[in-house]
């Protein structure tokens, strides 16, 4: 009764199968988030080499495979950085980001799709924000592979 005295006609409202159009399929795009190079580089660097139990300093991006933003040491708004200080010690840092780091000489940066079984196995790893919001987020992601882009800023 409503609809007639706004003016809709109720046969008009009924959807009639038969007569509507067919409806595509439905598929999901195919997107490159990342692309994987066999070297792993993004800048190759110059300078000294990190070696196995060196320490070093770094500034990373950490984000979820989907691409989410984790945490980063570098200022997005600013581009100030708070660099952190890893040891290449697999007792004290990730040993995907470990991994990653070896090799790589400063002003070098990396990319890497790390999974959690060389991730945070145990929250005594490094890097770990001081923050209690991003240390949250980074630790309810644990478990599932995390995408680190850093980069080599001093062999200590």
């Amino acid at each position: 009764m409503v609809l007639k005295f706004c003016g809709f006609n109720t046969l008009l409202l009924s959807i009639n199968p038969v007569l509507a159009a067919p409806m595509p399929e439905m598929k999901e795009p195919e997107v490159i988030r990342t692309l994987k190079l066999a070297s792993g580089r993004l800048l190759k660097g110059n300078g000294s080499e990190a070696q196995e139990g060196d320490t070093v300093e770094v500034n990373y991006v950490c984000r979820r495979s989907n691409g989410y933003f984790v945490h980063s040491t570098v200022d997005q708004f600013s581009g100030e950085s708070s660099p952190v200080i890893l040891p290449l010690d697999e007792n004290q840092i990730i040993k995907g980001l470990k991994e990653v780091l070896i090799g790589m000489k400063v002003g070098g940066k990396r990319r890497a799709l790390i999974p959690p079984s060389v991730g945070y196995v145990n929250e005594n790893l490094k890097p770990v924000p001081d923050e209690f919001g991003p240390r949250r987020s980074l630790f309810s992601h644990a478990t599932e592979p995390l995408i680190f882009e850093v980069q080599l800023l001093k062999v200590l």
